[in-house]
């Protein structure tokens, strides 16, 4: 029976919940659904790379040897074997990282929930590179946080530009690697630099690495919380790797940070899935990655050269991009009259889609910029995608 209410609910939601905004990316995807859409948007691995046979063989034997344990509710700090797996991965002669480091996590974006949860608070300045990843920015923000923009230039983010902003911060987020969304990569130079501009500052430097498995030549650079295990959270993820759907990701930090973060998670959902993180073991603990990787950094390099070439043909003078060596982006930047939101517009009409740059930036947004994806795109679609793209832009000169 239907309840007459004669005084309906006039809802209060709490001040964090009114700083929720929809990711820009996941509205654009609503209308990349569209088969005839040639997206160049989402930040989305290839389904080409996802090795369902080897997953399909891995429930298989996980239900079938240890279903009960699979099944059963499991520890916040998740699955020890391929906790160990992980410490074993990262360490090196220099750092050794063990277990109790490792705090498995329902994808990368729970680590960076976590990570907001435990360290920042309501204007608590948090330094971020300009521009950065737009569902750290999403995740960072529900803290109440005063962002402060580090100086990037071509060649990514710039340790000397740190000490003019890093007064009381409490962290400094980063992805060294093919970062999202530029493509862009740090140097073992600018890397050692940034590692002992934070240590000397007293300052937690956060090494988001989705991306560093895909380097097209098969040389990733050193990875930074080797060069300070004490001072650097490491966040890594499966889904650029295996598949996104299974939701695995972890972050690697400090003991004293590690056991609040695990307290976080408690207090979030209990435990990453049992039997997610016992299949994923099962699949990568001999070593399948070895020769998973290198084909998706086949695929993904030739699909890249692709879109270099198109674009090197069609578009216009004045219009710049990155050249990335790995990873999943290109970055362009339009001469500063032409608005990236605008040519969205006018691009979806056409049946082409992208992602424009202004999300990604917490400060002074960059309206003459946007994102490219070429990853899930076939080379033929790239080209004539490439092409209407640039007709559109050189309509605008």
């Amino acid at each position: 029976m239907k309840i007459e209410n004669p005084n309906p609910i006039q809802w209060q939601f709490a001040e964090r919940a009114e700083q929720l905004q929809a990711s820009f990316i996941r509205e654009i995807l609503k209308i990349t659904q569209q088969p005839e859409i040639i997206s160049f948007a989402g930040g989305l691995p290839s389904p080409l790379t996802f090795p369902v046979d080897e997953m399909k063989v891995a429930y298989d034997k996980v239900l079938s040897e240890n279903g009960k344990v699979a099944l059963q509710y499991g520890p916040t700090d998740g699955y020890t074997p391929l906790r160990q797996w992980i410490a074993d991965s990262l360490s090196t002669g220099g750092a050794k990282i063990v277990p109790e480091q490792v705090l498995m996590t329902s994808g990368s974006q729970q680590a960076l929930d976590l990570l907001g949860k435990v360290l920042i608070d309501e204007g608590s300045r948090v330094l971020v590179e300009t521009p950065s990843y737009l569902g750290a920015l999403q995740a960072f923000s529900v803290y109440l946080p005063e962002f402060k923009s580090v100086a990037t230039d071509e060649h990514g983010l710039v340790p000397s530009s740190i000490d003019a902003v890093a007064q009381g911060a409490r962290l400094l987020y980063s992805l060294p690697n093919f970062q999202n969304p530029t493509g862009r990569s740090l140097s073992i130079e600018r890397r050692q630099e940034l590692v002992e501009t934070c240590a000397r500052l007293g300052l937690p430097l956060i090494e988001d690495d989705p991306y560093g498995s895909l380097s097209y030549k098969g040389e990733p650079l050193p990875k930074m919380v080797a060069m300070n295990p004490d001072g650097v959270i490491y966040m890594g993820s499966f889904s650029k790797v295996l598949t996104p759907g299974i939701r695995l990701g972890y972050v690697v930090a400090p003991l004293p940070l590690a056991r609040r973060l695990e307290l976080a998670k408690q207090a979030a959902d209990l435990h990453t899935s049992q039997l997610t993180q016992m299949v994923v073991h099962e699949v990568i603990k001999d070593g399948f990655l070895d020769q998973h990787i290198p084909k998706i950094r086949a695929l993904y390099g030739d699909q890249c050269q692709v879109m270099l070439d198109a674009m090197a043909q069609h578009f216009p003078a004045g219009v710049e991009w990155t050249k990335p060596e790995g990873g999943m982006f290109i970055w362009v930047t339009l001469p500063q009259h032409i608005n990236a939101m605008q040519l969205l517009d006018e691009a979806i009409a056409q049946k082409v889609a992208f992602v424009p740059g202004s999300p990604f930036y917490a400060n002074e947004p960059a309206t003459n910029t946007l994102r490219l994806s070429f990853v899930t795109v076939p080379p033929e679609r790239i080209r004539h995608g490439i092409e209407i793209l640039g007709k559109l832009i050189a309509a605008k000169l």
